[in-house]
C-alpha cells in the first residue's frame, strides 16, 4: 500500500538486470575489439578490459565494505594512470574502452547522490569526470582527443546533473520522514500529557479520601494507597515515554477506556463507503489492560491502514484482528489490518500520492515500546501487523 522506499523489489530488481545486461555487451564489444586488435598492445589492451570489468564489479556489488567513497576513489586514479600508461606505450589505440566509460560515468552519478560528506562528494566527483574527459587521450590523435572528450563532458555534466537531483530527492524525502516522525510524536507527547493529568489527578483524589477516613475507616486507607501506588507507577512509565517523544496534531484518538468501542466505528465508518469490513476481536483480548498511551496507539494504528486502504487499494475487503500476540505468551496485544488485492488495479492512489505514514507509525509503536510490520500477501492484498506491550490481563466472561 504505502511504499517505504521510492521504488519497489521487482523495479529494482529490473534495472540492475538491465543495467548488468547492458555492460555486459560493452563488455563483449571491447573483448571483440581486443581480438581484432583495435586496443593496442595486447597486455595493455587486457589490462584496460580487466579494468573496465573492475568498474563495473565496483558499480553492481552491494554498499558494503569497500564503500562507495573508496571504490571511487580507487577507480578515478586508477583510469588516469591507464590513460598514462597508454599514452607512453600505446599512443595509437582505436579503441580506449567502452565498458570503462559507461561504468565511471554511472559511478560518478552514484557518488554524486550518495556520499555523505558534501566536500568528499565534490572532489571524488571532479577526479571520476577528469577520468572520463581524459579517456580519449588513449587515441593519442589529436581530433579525435578534442572530439570526443567535448563530448564527454556533457555527458559528465549530466551525469553531475543527474546525482544532484537524486541527492535533492533523497534530501526531500529524508525532511519529509522526519517531519511525519516529529509530528507523531508531538501527537503522543499531547496524549500523554492528558494522561498523565489524569493520572495525577486520580492520586490527588485518593489522597485525600485516605485523609479523610484514616480515623473514622482505617481499613479502607490501605486499598486506597494501593490505587495510588499503581497509579503511580503507571504515571512513571507514561512519563518515561513522554520525555522520549513530542509531537501534536489533529488526528482523532480513542478516549480512555472505550477502545473496543472506538475501533468499532472506525471500521464501520470504513464498511459505510460499500466495501466489506469487519472487525475480530478475541475474547481474551477484552481482558487485557493496556496503558493508555497504547490503547491511543492500537487506535492509530487501525485508523492509519484503513486509511491507506481506502487511498491505495479502492474497492478491497479489510479485516481488523485483535489477538494476543503468541510471542509473548499471552502477554502482549496483537493488532492485524490485513485487506485484498484492490478492486481496480491503479498507478495513482485515490486522493493523491502516498507520504509517510508508515513510517510515523512506526515511530509511534515503537516510541510506547512495541513493533511494527508490513507488506504484501500473497493474495495481491496487504497487511500491516503491529505488537504491543500488555499492563495486565483479568479474568472475564468469555460471553
Amino acid at each position: 500500500m504505502e511504499p517505504e522506499a521510492p521504488l519497489s523489489p521487482a523495479l529494482r530488481r529490473l534495472i540492475t538486470v538491465s543495467l548488468g545486461t547492458g555492460l555486459a555487451l560493452l563488455w563483449l564489444i571491447d573483448l571483440m575489439g581486443l581480438a581484432y586488435g583495435l586496443g593496442g598492445g595486447r597486455p595493455l589492451g587486457v589490462l584496460t578490459l580487466g579494468f573496465g570489468t573492475l568498474v563495473a564489479l565496483a558499480l553492481l556489488l552491494p554498499d558494503r565494505r569497500p564503500g562507495l567513497v573508496s571504490r571511487a576513489g580507487a577507480a578515478a586514479p586508477g583510469s588516469l594512470v591507464l590513460t598514462a600508461a597508454h599514452l607512453a606505450l600505446a599512443p595509437l589505440d582505436v579503441s580506449w574502452g567502452l565498458l570503462e566509460t559507461l561504468a565511471l560515468l554511472l559511478l560518478l552519478v552514484r557518488t554524486t547522490r550518495s556520499t555523505p560528506r558534501p566536500a568528499a562528494a565534490v572532489a571524488l566527483s571532479a577526479a571520476l569526470g577528469a577520468a572520463v574527459i581524459a579517456l580519449p587521450l588513449r587515441t593519442g590523435l589529436y581530433y579525435d582527443v578534442l572530439t570526443f572528450s567535448f563530448l564527454l563532458t556533457f555527458a559528465v555534466g549530466g551525469a553531475v546533473g543527474l546525482g544532484c537531483y537524486l541527492r535533492l530527492l533523497d534530501a526531500r524525502r529524508a525532511r519529509a520522514v522526519a517531519a511525519v516522525r516529529q509530528s507523531e510524536r508531538m501527537e503522543l507527547a499531547r496524549d500523554l500529557h492528558d494522561f498523565v493529568a489524569h493520572h495525577v489527578t486520580g492520586m490527588i483524589v485518593h489522597a485525600n479520601a485516605a485523609l479523610m477516613i484514616q480515623e473514622t475507616s482505617p481499613e479502607q486507607v490501605r486499598p486506597l494507597l494501593e490505587g495510588i501506588s499503581r497509579a503511580g507507577s503507571e504515571t512513571l512509565d507514561s512519563m518515561r515515554r513522554l520525555v522520549r517523544v513530542l509531537r501534536e496534531d489533529d488526528h482523532p484518538t480513542a478516549r480512555r477506556g472505550e477502545l473496543h468501542a472506538e475501533l468499532e466505528r472506525l471500521v464501520s465508518a470504513f464498511a459505510d463507503h460499500g466495501t466489506e469490513a469487519e472487525l475480530d476481536v478475541a475474547p481474551e483480548v477484552r481482558g487485557v489492560r493496556l496503558a493508555p498511551e497504547v490503547e491511543t496507539s492500537v487506535h492509530r494504528v487501525v485508523q492509519e491502514a484503513l486509511t491507506n486502504v481506502r487511498r491505495h487499494a479502492p474497492g478491497a475487503d479489510v479485516a481488523v484482528r485483535l489477538g494476543l500476540d503468541p510471542r509473548t505468551d499471552g502477554g502482549g496485544l496483537l493488532v492485524e489490518v490485513r485487506n485484498t488485492a484492490p478492486a481496480v488495479r491503479s498507478t495513482t492512489p485515490t486522493g493523491g500520492p502516498g507520504g509517510f505514514g508508515l513510517a510515523g507509525l512506526r515511530e509511534r509503536v515503537e516510541a510506547v515500546e512495541g513493533s511494527l510490520t508490513s507488506g504484501p500477501t500473497p493474495d495481491g492484498g496487504w497487511r500491516v501487523s503491529a505488537t504491543f506491550p500488555a499492563l495486565e490481563a483479568v479474568a472475564v466472561s468469555p460471553a
